[in-house]
Formats: structure tokens, sequence, C-alpha cells
């Protein structure tokens, strides 16, 4: 039996049952119609929905630092990450535009899937290599198919930005029982906070602010409206770690188009 049907077999399915091979299927008479891609038929990808999906988030992290590996394992529901990983994390609109964006980046090179969360507006996934080529290459396949760019990314807004120096008992025992997956802060700690959007800037701002200083991350939340990243430690290495942060989210925003 062949693989696909043929345009005959397709003339006399039409108006009725639906077929796997990117014609138009009709639900009923009045019923909206779609298209169904495949792998096989690459020029229907340019006339389907697939270009109309928007660019959130596009964020390379290089190497995955121990802690920040750590708490994105904690949260994982694929496969867990090591630290000196690449990762790829997009975030993509609408939300359920994430299963195709996924499908087309896992086809596209050997990487793996950590994570997929799909919510009402947004979909993020986040994919793990030791190789970084083979991240980048993922990423360049699925930018080409969505007809998209890195700079056409939207660029990072900071909703807000502090640091609080020694942080008192009660306030650091009501942090750490709203955290559980990271690392706990101690009284006395000095505490950096930031909170972006999109939420997935807050990814890369950890990472770059583990590489910078000697800190403990505490929380790192990248879905959702807003990203909220908190990070503790001594205050020099907090305040490094902070204009570490700050530096990444101003690179971001130098690169990217949109607002």
């Amino acid at each position: 039996m062949n693989r696909f049907a043929s345009f005959e077999g397709r003339e006399r399915r039409r108006g009725g049952s639906a077929l796997v091979t990117g014609t138009e299927v009709h639900s009923s008479s009045a019923g909206a119609s779609c298209v169904i891609t495949t792998d096989s038929e690459a020029p229907r990808l340019m006339s389907s929905q697939v270009q109309s999906i928007e660019l959130r988030t596009y964020v390379f992290i290089d190497s995955l630092q121990p802690q920040l590996a750590a708490y994105m394992g904690s949260v994982s529901q694929g496969f867990l990450p090591i630290p000196g990983d690449a990762c790829l994390w997009m975030e993509v609109s609408p939300g359920m535009a994430v299963h195709r964006v996924t499908d087309i980046a896992l086809k596209a090179s050997n990487v793996r899937l950590g994570q997929m969360v799909v919510e009402r507006a947004f979909g993020s996934m986040a994919l793990y290599h030791r190789d970084q080529s083979t991240v980048l290459h993922s990423g360049d396949v699925v930018l080409e198919a969505i007809g998209s760019s890195i700079e056409q990314r939207r660029a990072a807004e900071v909703s807000w930005t502090e640091v609080i120096r020694a942080i008192t008992p009660d306030h650091a025992v009501l942090i750490n029982r709203l955290n559980r997956r990271g690392s706990m802060i101690e009284a006395g700690m000095s505490m950096f906070i930031l909170e972006t959007e999109p939420a997935g800037y807050v990814l890369i701002a950890a990472n770059e602010a583990e590489k910078s200083s000697n800190i403990t991350v505490v929380d790192v939340k990248a879905v959702g409206a807003f990203g909220r990243l908190t990070l503790a430690g001594k205050e020099g290495d907090v305040e490094e770690a902070a204009a570490a942060a700050m530096r990444t989210i101003e690179m971001i925003n130098r690169t990217s188009v949109n607002p």
C-alpha cells in the first residue's frame, strides 16, 4: 500500500474524512477547514499557519552552570540537563504553536527535549545537548520555518530589579517556604531580584550571574506572563551577579528589534 494517497484518492475523499497528507480538511459543509502538514510536504509549510507564529523569546545558553542546571532539572518533565550542556529556550505565541515548533526542532537534530509548557497565551520549550552547534542548528531550522530571526524576538522589559541587603529571619523563612526547588536563603544574606517580560530571559540572566560570582540560586521562574529570578549571597557577590544579569539583559535588547 502506498504511503500517500494518489491525487484521485484525495479527490474521492474530499467532503468527508481527514487526510494526513497536507490536503484541506473539512469537518462539515459549514464547519471550519484547516491544513494538515507533513514532513514530506515542505512547500505546504509556507502556506500553512506556521509562519504566523510569533517569536517571543529566543535564549541560547552556551554552558549551563551547575546550580541553574540542577534547578531546571527539578522542574523538568522531560530529559534532564547536566552542567555544561548547551540550552535553547524558545517562547512562542499562540501557546499551542509550541507543539509545531517542538516537532520541527526535534526532527532537525538529535537535541533532547527537557521541557514543554503550553500556557493560555504562550508556549515554551527547552532543548539540551552537549554540543552547542547541535542546539543552534535546531534553533536555526525553527527560525527559518516560522519566517523569523533572533533579531525579531521581543526585547526584554525589566519590570523590577533590586538588591536587598541583610535579609531578616522572617523574610528568609517565607521566601524559603515559597521556593522549594532552589537553594535556601539565609538570614543576613543579600538578595537580588529580577522580573522580566517575556519570562524566559531570566534564564540567561541567572546563568550569567552564576558565572560571574559565588551566589546561591534561590528561584528561577521562566514561564508565565513574567519571569522572576531570586539570587542570594554575600553583599559583594550579589552586587557582582546583579551587574552581570543586567548586562545580559542589555545585550539581548541591543540585538532585538521588537519592543
